[in-house]
């Protein structure tokens, strides 16, 4: 039997995450304000900050995205007779909340407010307590090499490139847990390319307008889809930054890259900026009052990640407004005047989308025996009024364009108006589908990702189009 106290760290080797990074980024999100005392924290010392970053921000240790591999590897350990000793910087507040959930700790060392437990620090604690390779040891980075200087064994978790080779010049390597893979489709996933499909939204003024013809129109509106691709991508960095507890309460959610822990929280801190001034950039080459629209979705999505997205009700106004928005920008990218008609039809059909989005996060709340969805305003209570406030949503979007089929614009712009009655009856299946689907349980997070992957769905769309488009021509014979 293995004799020797096996130490392990907390922050990128127990878990997939920083709580350092993690504790920064809760004060932002629940006490921005309070970011201004971070200078005057750190004159103090390193461990001064993280004890008032801890006593402000608290953490559900059950939610954390912990290394699975490892953690069954210590409990094998435990169960033959170990000592199982966890060791780490973060402050001592995160340790224990992580020691008593998973009950496999005999002892906790951390950070206390005065001595900030890292590097050489730890190194010479771990050697007063146990004596010169008196302890195996687990970690991931560089810093932990001061400690495996004077360890019995390493075991490297997550390490770069070389480390483990560092490590086993230094002391015997027990056993070594490579890093998980991240290449191209995580960073997709973190930006969600797949979402960039929203904002080809944009272009339905041009559509609308019937000015399909204008090469420089559709030249304009690409260099604007690319400014809100990569505003929008800053935004969703932004939100899960800052959703992170949420996102882990949420079966599918939780495997996101951040929630995760597959992408560190700091890469996303420092490439949001970086897509947003590109977005800039490219909003301005736009000019018109396209900027201005940019600017006023960045503000208002900021918004909703920091607090609307908690308010029953408005997080779903405001969910049917950015879309809208993305209608408006296009129309100012290319000075063309907006329709009443076009933007009352717009903002109830991505009203009752954005309560199909809320119903399907209170079904899978449900099923989970959860009462209060975490991160929202609601309670699982409310599907009900949900669903009928989502369809009568919808069908107040159709209601609209039977409206709108009876106005001297159609007349005018369309050489055979009676074929657009045609989309009405396909909207209506259309909206009825998608709840149907919902209610059933069927719905994806998303549910403009789920029209494009749905076959009937794919199928209303080319009928509502093809109505649309033997309207605007006429029959072909």
């Amino acid at each position: 039997m293995n004799t020797a106290p096996l130490v392990v760290d907390l922050d990128g080797t127990l878990i997939h995450t920083d709580m350092l990074h993690e504790s920064a980024l809760r004060l932002t999100r629940d006490r921005p304000f309070e970011l201004l005392r971070i200078p005057l924290w750190l004159v103090r010392g390193k461990a001064v900050l993280k004890d008032r970053l801890a006593s402000r921000s608290g953490v559900d240790a059950s939610l954390l995205p912990y290394n699975e591999e490892l953690l069954a590897w210590l409990k094998e350990e435990r169960a033959a007779g170990r000592r199982i000793v966890l060791c780490t910087a973060s402050d001592r507040a995160f340790a224990e909340a992580v020691a008593g959930h998973l009950g496999v700790f005999d002892e906790v060392l951390a950070s206390d407010g005065r001595i900030n437990l890292a590097g050489e620090r730890k190194a010479e604690a771990l050697e007063r307590l146990y004596g010169h390779g008196g302890f195996d040891y687990a970690g991931n980075s560089r810093a932990d090499l001061h400690v495996w200087r004077r360890a019995r064994r390493a075991i490297v978790v997550n390490g770069a490139r070389g480390l483990a080779r560092k490590a086993a010049a230094l002391c015997g390597v027990e056993r070594e847990f490579p890093a998980r893979p991240r290449g191209i489709a995580t960073w997709r996933k973190a930006l969600r390319v797949h979402q960039w499909l929203k904002n080809l939204l944009l272009f339905m003024p041009l559509v609308a307008a019937h000015r399909i013809a204008e090469v420089e129109g559709w030249l304009v509106l690409m260099l604007a889809f690319a400014s809100f691709s990569l505003c929008a991508s800053a935004v969703y960095l932004v939100n899960d930054l800052l959703d992170l507890d949420s996102d882990r309460a949420h079966p599918r959610k939780r495997k996101r890259p951040f929630a995760s822990g597959a992408v560190p929280s700091w890469q996303g801190v420092l490439l949001a900026p970086v897509l947003f001034g590109a977005s800039l950039a490219l909003g301005t080459a736009v000019g018109g009052g396209f900027l201005r629209w940019l600017l006023f979705y960045f503000v208002l999505t900021c918004a909703y990640s920091l607090g609307l997205k908690r308010v029953a009700l408005l997080d779903c106004i405001t969910l049917a407004m950015l879309y809208t928005l993305r209608i408006v920008a296009g129309a100012a990218a290319l000075a063309i005047p907006l329709s009443f008609w076009l933007l009352a039809f717009a903002a109830f059909l991505f009203l009752s989308l954005a309560f199909v989005k809320r119903y399907a996060e209170l079904q899978v709340q449900a099923l989970s025996g959860r009462h209060k969805v975490h991160g929202r305003g609601y309670t699982t209570a409310d599907e009900p009024l949900v669903l009928n406030l989502g369809v009568s949503a919808g069908y107040a979007a159709a209601v609209v364009l039977a409206l709108y089929l009876n106005s001297d614009n159609v007349l005018v712009l369309y050489a055979l108006p009676e074929a657009i009655w045609g989309a009405v009856p396909v909207l209506i299946f259309w909206i009825g589908w998608i709840w149907m689907r919902a209610h059933r349980g069927e719905m994806h997070d998303d549910p403009l990702v789920f029209a494009m992957k749905d076959r009937a769905s794919q199928l209303a769309g080319l009928a509502f189009g093809a109505s649309l488009l033997v309207g605007a021509l006429g029959w072909p014979w």
